[in-house]
Order: C-alpha cells, then sequence, then structure tokens
C-alpha cells in the first residue's frame, strides 16, 4: 500500500458552510445562493450498503476526470462546473485543504431535473436482464438473437427514477416526460444521446469502451445545463478495449472486484458491511486511476 499518495477521506467536516446532503459518496455543501461545493470522499457502496473502508484515490479521480469530461465538452454542453481550485474556494476553506485538495468541485447551483439519464450502447447489466426476459430494454424494443455486451446499432435512452437510498428504478420515456414536460424530456434525450455518443468515440481512442453511462441535467434560469458528476466509474460502465468479445459479461474499471468478494461471502447485503482484505481495497484503487489514466493520457495528480 505504499504506492498510495493520499489518506482515505471517508467523511468532510467544513465549519462555516451549510451541509445539504451526504449521499453514497459526496458531502455538498451550500457556498452561498448560487454556488454549491461538491466534495467527493472515497467512501464506496455496494449492493447499496456503504463500505466501512474507502478506496485510496476514488473521489480525487471522480472531481478530476468530471472535471477533465465538463472542460472538453464545454462549448457545446453548457454545464455548472466552475473551479477545482482551492484558491478560487471561500477563504474560509483554505484550512481545510487535507479534506479538498483535488477532489472538491466549486459548481454553479440548480434546480436537478428529478430524473437520472440513463444512455446505453451496450447490452449490459440490468438493461441485459430486461432483454433476456422481454425482448426490450425499459419498453424499447431491441432485435432479437443479441448476446450479451453486445454493441447495439444505435445508443438508446433509459430514464430512471433517482432514489436517494436504494437503487433507482427504470421508468419509461412518457413516464419521464410525465414528470419534467415533454420539452425538457425531448431535450435531454437528444442532449444526452449526443454527449454520450462523442465521450464513447474519443474513449474508444483511448483504449475504453463506454458501455452506458448516467447524466444528471439541472435548470439554470430557463436553460437545461449538465451537472453532477459526468462519464466516471461510479456514473458509467468501462470496459477495456483490448479483448472485448461479446457473449458474456466484460471486466470492468471500477468496483467490480468489491463486488465480486462480497458474492463470495455468506453475507445478506444489509449493513454492516464485511471489512475488505487489502488486496481488494488496493486492486480497486489501481482500476480509478487506471481509467483516469488511459482518458487524460496522465498519471492522477
Amino acid at each position: 500500500m505504499g504506492t498510495m499518495r493520499a489518506a482515505v477521506l471517508l467523511q468532510t467536516n467544513l465549519p462555516g458552510l451549510t451541509l445539504l446532503s451526504r449521499g453514497k459518496v459526496r458531502d455538498i455543501y451550500q457556498v452561498d445562493d448560487g454556488r454549491l461545493l461538491i466534495v467527493a470522499t472515497d467512501r464506496l457502496s455496494a449492493f447499496d450498503v456503504v463500505m466501512s473502508q474507502g478506496i485510496p484515490d476514488k473521489g480525487r479521480v471522480l472531481t478530476q476526470l468530471s472535471r477533465f469530461w465538463f472542460e472538453r465538452y464545454r462549448k457545446e454542453f453548457r454545464n455548472h462546473f466552475l473551479s477545482v481550485r482551492l484558491e478560487d474556494f471561500p477563504a474560509a476553506l483554505r484550512g481545510h485543504a487535507d479534506q479538498l485538495d483535488g477532489r472538491a468541485m466549486l459548481v454553479e447551483k440548480t434546480h436537478p431535473l428529478p430524473i437520472e439519464c440513463v444512455v446505453r450502447g451496450y447490452l449490459a447489466g440490468s438493461g441485459w436482464k430486461d432483454y433476456r426476459a422481454t425482448g426490450k430494454v425499459c419498453g424499447i424494443p431491441l432485435p432479437a438473437g443479441l448476446s450479451e455486451s453486445a454493441r447495439l446499432d444505435e445508443p438508446i435512452f433509459t430514464p430512471a427514477t433517482k432514489s436517494h437510498s436504494g437503487h433507482d428504478e427504470n421508468i419509461s420515456f412518457s413516464e419521464a416526460a410525465a414528470r419534467i414536460g415533454n420539452a425538457a424530456a425531448e431535450r435531454v434525450r437528444e442532449r444526452s444521446i449526443e454527449l454520450y455518443t462523442r465521450a464513447r468515440e474519443y474513449a474508444e481512442s483511448r483504449g475504453i469502451i463506454i458501455a452506458d453511462t448516467k447524466f444528471e441535467w439541472g435548470m439554470l434560469g430557463d436553460e437545461i445545463i449538465l451537472i453532477d458528476e459526468a462519464l466516471t466509474p461510479d456514473s458509467s460502465r468501462f470496459w477495456p478495449k483490448e479483448g472485448y468479445a461479446p457473449g458474456k459479461s466484460q471486466p470492468s474499471f471500477d468496483k467490480q472486484s468489491v463486488r465480486d468478494y462480497l458474492e463470495s461471502l455468506d453475507w445478506s447485503k444489509e449493513p454492516p458491511p464485511p471489512p475488505l482484505p487489502p488486496e481488494v481495497v488496493e486492486r480497486t484503487s489501481r482500476k480509478y486511476r487506471d481509467a483516469y489514466r488511459l482518458l487524460t493520457g496522465q498519471e492522477l495528480a
């Protein structure tokens, strides 16, 4: 474990700022009327249970990779990102670099749309289960005879509800439109598919297949902009391009080793979680850093 640069951060405590929410991974603070501070901790959840140990460098990968994509596609896709530089944060936070450096993002505050915008370009996970049972994914008919991990002819938009506890639930496009309005639903479908398609093409040139991903959008005035995180191992299914072969599940750049380890135990998938062996923690940390390095061409600083 001597290769680790940073201590693991499981929870933040930032006096002077109002904590708005503590999610499975992120702590979100109010900075002022128009801005939030989003801090990605090293917490990891599996089967909707937050593990008692964190994954070194995970939060920094999530923040730095989101920043990479936000900056890369800023002109075409307006987003909430303002800065990750400590000197741009409120002065009261200067003494808390240990909790913020490389893992905190200053963003514009929006009114988040109450749906998850999932785009699938390959048949995997719950989409594969759905297809095997119904020949459709979230009500969208697909050609017969597709195999697990098959690439779809066209990416599909499969929205989901946002759930603060437990799993998000897939919903139909018409249900999404009922929740956010038809015009907004059409807009986020079109923009989500467009952003996924661009990012997928770029990622493939770097040796990574983005099988599917989840975007969030929010209202800033009357404009819909990209918010939350973008195209990270937590919000996307990343597969190595080398060795990709449909007909089976693919290795991924995420917490798969944690899931595999937990599946090997006699654990009820209810808290408290079992401890993770050091090699599982290290392997998972390495996968996150590998995804960052491959996509950005740089080592995590």
